[in-house]
């Protein structure tokens, strides 16, 4: 199987962590470990086993309930170790109870802390109607201070030397209370202090070594959180999120450690979702309606979930963007071939295709994005078994098929499926790597 990248193609919420599962536990070949890339505990990557027993990934890989698979939280995710523990804590309950012990954290990592995500839920409150959406995890938080006080920005190693946490944490505190005198309670510096220490205690925080000896002992599935979509650079800014949602930290990571390219597998589901604000051309309430979520629904800091059809458009420029993909995970497969009335959005009325422009430009994202707001979709009928015209509407083949929400219900595609797509390139021409 070699190391395999998982990112969503679109919003997020397509299905990610069940596709880690399935490589996890029925893969042709055993995973060593499952490597976070970015994101934090925001992420909600919903996998329900063989047995019924349902857990929401937030932190720990969605392999987790495959025994023996680790999880390695690389320096690009933003750790939550209060979060964390919760999680442990449910996996536990599970019959997962050695989740902490296969668990290594990068020292490097960023630490959100109840400062952050205090800050968090001020800021976006403030904004009132115009909220760009968030989970009020502190995400957006923790990156933004990370960036400007790169030298108090608390970080998993400083977990292993408690008076420096102590500092690094009564500055994250202090810079909370200047910048919001009006906001939530939040714990004490000591407090804090004394639950991060213990965190430490229970996990192994390591250097960057440790992955680069992962990479080389056995297969390495990489989980992206989120969808390229709502990538900090590439995504409809100021509807997007502050991690580096496409393929490009596990690239850098697999480069690090001398290891060669991975296989690009991108998300998409049969039809389109997003959470809370922003863009959605293909928006359809009827959908909304018809098609609620078992997993997913209206929160108090993400907004509604909506759904829509499946937009060709959209997935094409995050597949030009994210620099292309080998292969598609094609979930929700079962709803396509139930409804038969689903749509493919192949155009929006007057553009063709949305303009990939110039890398880390946000004036030109948040221009981009105003012209979305206004689009109207061109619509084509969607096949109940929509395979053969996502592959030909996206130029990629779609490898993996889910018909449900276990990993039985996943299947590799046909050998007709996939003769069907020979000879269609899986990046677009003169795309990177």
């Amino acid at each position: 199987m070699a190391h395999v990248i998982v990112a969503d193609l679109g919003y997020g919420d397509a299905g990610k962590g069940t596709v880690v599962d399935r490589l996890c536990a029925r893969g042709p070949e055993p995973v060593a470990a499952v490597v976070r890339f970015n994101g934090g505990a925001q992420a909600a990557h919903n996998v329900v086993a063989e047995d019924g027993r349902h857990h929401t990934f937030a932190q720990f890989g969605s392999g987790t309930f495959t025994p023996g698979v680790a999880t390695h939280l690389s320096r690009f995710m933003l750790v939550d170790p209060l979060a964390l523990a919760g999680e442990a804590a449910h996996l536990r309950s599970l019959g997962a109870g050695d989740a902490i012990e296969r668990l290594t954290v990068d020292r490097a990592a960023p630490l959100t802390t109840p400062y952050h995500r205090a800050a968090n839920r001020a800021r976006e409150t403030a904004r009132g109607a115009a909220r760009h959406g968030s989970c009020g995890m502190g995400i957006g938080e923790t990156a933004a201070y990370a960036l400007a006080h790169p030298d108090t920005a608390p970080r998993a190693g400083d977990c292993l030397s408690p008076a420096r946490l102590r500092r690094r944490l009564a500055a994250v505190h202090d810079w909370y209370r200047d910048e919001f005198p009006g906001g939530e309670a939040v714990p004490p510096v000591d407090d804090c202090a004394d639950a991060f220490t213990a965190f430490a205690e229970r996990v192994h925080v390591v250097g960057e070594e440790h992955l680069h000896r992962l990479l080389r002992a056995g297969n390495v599935v990489f989980e992206g959180a989120q969808g390229v979509l709502l990538d900090e650079w590439r995504g409809f800014h100021p509807y997007t999120t502050w991690s580096t949602t496409t393929f490009a930290n596990a690239e850098t990571l697999l480069a690090e450690a001398g290891q060669g390219p991975a296989y690009r597998l991108g998300v998409l589901r049969a039809y389109a979702t997003r959470h809370g604000p922003g863009p959605f051309v293909t928006e359809d309430p009827a959908l909304t309606a018809d098609l609620p979520d078992a997993h997913n629904g209206t929160g108090r800091w993400q907004g509604a979930f909506r759904v829509g059809h499946l937009d060709a458009v959209a997935l094409r420029y995050a597949l030009e963007v994210a620099g292309g993909a080998d292969g598609l995970a094609v979930t929700h497969l079962d709803v396509a071939r139930e409804r038969g009335d689903l749509k493919l959005c192949v155009a929006y009325d007057g553009m063709d295709a949305i303009p990939a422009g110039p890398a880390r430009d946000l004036a030109a994202q948040e221009a981009l994005t105003g012209r979305l707001l206004t689009a109207r979709p061109v619509y084509e009928p969607l096949p109940r078994d929509p395979v053969a015209a996502i592959e030909e509407a996206l130029g990629v083949p779609a490898v993996l098929g889910s018909y449900g929400p276990r990993a039985s219900d996943k299947r590799l595609l046909s050998a007709a499926s996939r003769r069907r797509a020979r000879g269609i390139p899986g990046r677009p021409a003169g795309s990177p790597r």
